[in-house]
């Protein structure tokens, strides 16, 4: 039962965030063989000033062991 959480600064549309969604549940199926049904994907919005402690420090630099995809920017 994979649940994705996408976190981003906000701004992003309702389209765009319907697209992603789509592409990930896609990917997850594809992926880990996955059922559609069994997908879930949230998107949390953070606001730029938060950024770097809501989310750089807690959750990429703050739990390396579960970074897969470590970010080109520092902070």
């Amino acid at each position: 039962m994979p649940h994705v959480i996408v976190k981003l600064w906000p701004g992003k549309t309702e389209e765009q965030k319907r697209e992603l969604a789509d592409t990930i549940t896609r990917d997850v199926m594809a992926v880990l063989g996955s059922s559609e049904a069994s997908v879930s994907v949230a998107f949390e919005e953070v606001e730029a000033s938060l950024w770097r402690d809501e989310v750089y420090l807690k959750d990429i630099t703050g739990k390396p062991d579960r970074l897969y995809k470590k970010p080109g920017y520092s902070m």
